[in-house]
């Protein structure tokens, strides 16, 4: 097999080189065949949708998570009005703004009218090209780290992106909400990873950057046992270690906390959780070390000093946006307060067992080889898997996000179970043959999240399409309304405005929208008859509100008719959709 450009000329291939060096050039091109084909699987439904709006519809580019993806296109939107720092439209408080989302906020910048949604939508879904075909690219590169196996590297490509778990059971006997939640293949992109290459590229180049910092980290590492004896630098030594002017090794550690400085645009939790399996690596292998350094009188201690070495650079490196995100987020009353609504935590534990549970005894197999080797980088999967439930379950309002990755370490320790276990039989079968078979069932809710974008896209209905009424309505505000200016409407009505209009509301987004909770029944009650002229007024002086839309989201909250209000000039009405300003 032909070696990967990164092996200096002249040197040959040996147990003691790193595997993540074994990548041919038609091992790669087979990779990026794959993850076009990936791409366009993941388009389709977006084609669909946009054939599909007529003359009484418009898409709004998305088939899930809808009222997510619409505060992604007014980000860009925001970016698009002149907006450096985020400001949420979801809310009419005043703002300072911040260095967040600032990927969503440049793309922004490249769209402008007319046209300029669709600019938008369009600009969205090439990130999430260039996205998912990078998040293909590491996820190949980080199991060729653990695999020899050409054919098991491409196995573990296809279940570590469109792969995931047994939840369709679940689905298929009706028990759609069992133990509380939907299978967190259907709504968390960071147990599996297709949601994120089917609409979330934030995510997904986020995961690109995790690991392919690891696969970085472990750069050059030979493929020998932490037990045996090839230098003894010596414990007191480790100031010396971390602080040399080995150009070589800084590099490495440049490289890797670059990648994750990169994360920390994206999503900053992340970063955390690269620092604290980095931090558990090094911890467990120096207990390694200490434990086969009493029983075996010889480690290999000066592989793990240059290991310990790359870490703390490496969180140098990569700490400012963590650093930054901490701070204001502590710091400014809008953040914090939006941080304080964004409540995203694990389901039940059953829920994990089903979602993983179809592999682990492969995994287990993983980690009794990996345990049994005991070389330098197979024990980093084992101490990430190690580290997953603590993860999962940490005391932190957003633990979902925190076990990021471990379907892609899970998927390693399988295929080296398989790999290095072929004699092994199941049902007479060899292990390597009865993974074939297995791996259908894994597929299954990823055809099915498909076929349901599918679905959703050939049949015109809110939430993933806007009535042309209320688009021309959004449209006409975007042509009268000034930028910022806020508008009082129902939540179903304020979550997709801002993508259309540069403007705030003050009710539309879940997290967002700042003191929803309080907000919610006073946003109703204002469209009821039975409140009166003096309530009204009161809410719109004390949000300094323009425009008041009206609409078939605001009759559902209330039999008020705006057009007897003397306060309020009818200044556009199309259909069923009316655009009130305030007079002042």
């Amino acid at each position: 097999m032909r070696l990967n450009r990164m092996i200096p000329p002249g040197q040959q291939m040996t147990n003691n080189m790193p595997l993540n060096h074994r990548v041919s050039a038609r091992e790669r091109r087979w990779v990026w065949f794959f993850a076009a084909g990936v791409i366009v699987l993941t388009t389709l439904p977006y084609l669909v949708g946009f054939a599909s709006q007529g003359k009484d519809w418009r898409f709004t580019g998305f088939v899930f998570g809808v009222e997510d993806g619409n505060s992604y296109i007014a980000k860009m939107l925001g970016g698009s009005a002149g907006n450096w720092l985020f400001r949420t439209p979801y809310t009419a408080e005043p703002q300072n703004g911040a260095w967040v989302y600032l990927p969503y906020v440049l793309l922004g910048k490249l769209a402008a009218p007319p046209a300029q949604h669709e600019q938008l939508v369009a600009l969205y879904h090439l990130f999430r090209f260039v996205a998912g075909i990078l998040a293909i690219l590491a996820t190949y590169d980080f199991l060729a780290i653990f695999l020899r196996n050409v054919t098991l590297r491409r196995i573990g490509l296809v279940l570590a992106t469109v792969g995931g778990g047994l939840g369709w059971v679940l689905i298929s006997l009706g028990q759609t909400t069992w133990l509380g939640s939907l299978p967190l293949e259907f709504y968390s992109p960071e147990t599996f990873g297709f949601l994120a290459l089917y609409g979330l590229p934030h995510l997904a180049l986020g995961r690109a950057l995790l690991l392919w910092g690891f696969v970085r980290y472990l750069a050059r590492l030979p493929e020998v046992s932490l037990g045996r004896e090839v230098e003894k630098p010596g414990w007191r030594k480790f100031t010396w270690w971390i602080f040399s002017r080995d150009r070589h090794e800084g590099c490495m550690a440049l490289q890797v906390g670059m990648c994750w400085l990169l994360i920390g645009f994206l999503q900053p939790l992340t970063v955390v959780v690269a620092w604290v399996v980095c931090l558990a690596y090094l911890i467990s292998t120096g207990i390694g070390l200490v434990w086969l350094d009493r029983v075996n009188r010889g480690t290999n201690a000066s592989i793990w000093w240059r290991t310990a070495r790359r870490g703390p650079w490496a969180v140098l490196v990569s700490s400012p946006m963590v650093v930054y995100t901490l701070w204001v987020f502590q710091t400014d009353e809008i953040l914090k307060t939006w941080a304080s609504q964004n409540v995203i935590t694990s389901p039940h534990p059953l829920h994990y067992l089903l979602a993983y549970g179809g592999l682990l005894p492969f995994a287990l197999v993983g980690v009794q080889q990996g345990i049994m080797k005991k070389t330098w980088c197979s024990w980093l999967p084992l101490t990430w898997l190690f580290l997953f439930p603590f993860l999962a379950y940490a005391p932190f309002t957003l633990q979902r996000r925190l076990p990021e990755g471990v379907w892609v370490v899970i998927v390693a320790l399988a295929l080296m179970g398989v790999e290095r276990c072929r004699s092994v039989r199941l049902f007479g079968v060899p292990l390597a043959k009865f993974f074939h078979w297995v791996l259908l069932p894994f597929l299954v809710s990823t055809l099915l999240l498909l076929w349901g974008g599918m679905r959703t896209a050939s049949l015109p209905a809110r939430p993933a399409f806007q009535p042309i009424g209320q688009v021309e309505a959004f449209q006409f505000l975007a042509q009268e309304a000034d930028p910022g200016s806020i508008v009082l409407a129902a939540y179903k009505t304020g979550n997709p405005l801002p993508a259309w209009v540069p403007v705030r509301v003050l009710i539309g987004h879940g997290p967002e929208s700042v003191h929803l909770n309080e907000l919610h029944p006073r946003v109703a009650s204002f469209f009821r008859a039975t409140a009166t002229d003096a309530e009204r007024l009161l809410l719109l002086a004390e949000y300094d509100v323009r425009y008041v839309f009206w609409g078939p989201a605001e009759w559902e909250l209330g039999e008020w008719n705006p057009n007897v209000a003397s306060f309020l000039r009818l200044v556009f009405q199309r259909g069923d959709y009316w655009v009130f300003e305030v007079v002042e």
